[in-house]
């Protein structure tokens, strides 16, 4: 009994020196640790010529390239072999500024047009990123816009845009002045679920619509008369694949 009481003394006394010495070291250990890992300096975030989910691209007549470097809410531009020119944006809804801009398209005269989605809106600039106008805000009414996407320009200087989620596309001038509609919500000719792509043919007489909801391909005049469509749901050739406006809300959530 008497050794049993000196084992667990003894024991007990280990295990004191044992903790003891944990906690001293750990201290030690924190204080090297923070002595030891001072901050100094960051880089790698908004490096010119790095990227953060670009979404569309444009290149001017000198071959100069223009990218909408969305999730850092500004414009890229380099020359034709990749050489990084000028940039200009940040985050915010402020002249020059942007909330995920999406859609980028340039004029015969050089200047930029950028779907600002998020601030629901178009901004114009000149070839190297000056500030020049906008126009739009959030609603259904002529003029307002619900998440644009694309947005194309023809030789007269008029700009359609892929007014998403109104399910719609709009025609303005240069300026921003409201010219006409054409589209609404379904399936039917000339209607589409979340229009995203919108191009242009070399007559500007022409306008093809990436109907994505409905995964097809909608070919109209200038001034939105039907012409003809392709495309169904699937893998096989000209068939599509595209996310729909309920699916998109959900991806957006999860990851952005």
């Amino acid at each position: 009994m008497i050794r049993n009481k000196k084992n667990i003394k003894l024991n007990s006394a280990y295990l004191i020196v044992f903790f003891i010495t944990l906690s001293f070291l750990s201290g030690s250990a924190n204080k090297v640790s923070a002595e030891a890992y001072q901050f100094v300096e960051k880089w790698g975030f908004l490096v010119d010529g790095e990227f953060k989910s670009p979404r569309n691209i444009v290149v001017d007549t000198s071959g100069n390239v223009y990218v909408t470097d969305s999730r850092n809410n500004r414009i890229q531009k380099f020359d034709s072999s990749g050489a990084f020119i000028t940039k200009w944006g940040s985050p915010g809804s402020g002249n020059g500024q942007f909330n995920s801009p999406q859609g980028i398209t340039v004029d015969l005269l050089g200047d930029i047009y950028v779907t600002d989605s998020q601030n629901n809106r178009i901004q114009k600039f000149d070839s190297s990123g000056a500030f020049i106008t906008k126009w739009g805000s959030l609603g259904s009414g002529d003029g307002q816009f619900d998440s644009p996407k694309e947005i194309a320009v023809d030789a007269s200087g008029n700009v359609y845009v892929a007014d998403s989620r109104n399910n719609r596309i709009q025609k303005f001038d240069s300026s921003g002045a409201f010219i006409t509609i054409w589209g609404s919500y379904g399936s039917g000719d000339g209607q589409f679920i979340w229009p995203m792509g919108i191009a242009l043919d070399s007559s500007g007489d022409i306008m093809y619509v990436a109907d994505s909801g409905n995964d097809r391909i909608q070919k109209l005049s200038s001034i939105g008369v039907f012409i003809t469509k392709w495309g169904t749901k699937g893998s096989g050739d000209s068939q599509f694949d595209n996310l729909n406006e309920s699916s998109r809300c959900v991806w957006k959530c999860l990851c952005c």
